[in-house]
């Protein structure tokens, strides 16, 4: 989760960690839904906005590959917020009633989700990533 931060610290930065980190959090939330999905319980309406949410973000793939011809990979604040309380989602379930830490997890997915859709819009990238 601090991968890229360190990078730009130590400005050991590039373009194959910046794919390379977006594909361990793809294969991260993959993971996250395969194996915590099951076992929360969840109503219909909390599935209904993980697919919305899942929606969003290939729409945002689509939309930025459009407009680049590439991949468009957005490495913004929510992103990163969104991979931090989808961390802590499992440490919370013995403390916290999965449905108000899952509705706090959309929420801040549904944002960044949004948030990230207009940066692909609004600025079409410029070839850059999100910060």
């Amino acid at each position: 989760m601090i991968g890229g931060t360190v990078a730009r610290i130590t400005h050991t930065e590039s373009e194959f960690g910046s794919k390379l980190d977006t594909a361990a959090d793809c294969v991260f939330v993959a993971v996250c839904l395969i194996k915590l999905l099951p076992v929360l319980h969840l109503t219909a309406w909390r599935y209904a906005w993980v697919v919305v949410i899942a929606a969003i973000k290939v729409i945002n793939v689509i939309s930025g590959y459009v407009m680049q011809r590439k991949i468009v990979d957005v490495h913004s604040v929510m992103n990163k917020m969104t991979g931090g309380v989808l961390f802590v989602l499992p440490l919370t379930v013995s403390v916290i009633d999965p449905v108000f830490s899952v509705s706090a997890v959309c929420l801040v997915a549904t944002f960044a989700a949004v948030q990230e859709n207009r940066y692909i819009i609004r600025y079409g990238m410029k070839g850059k990533t999100a910060l």
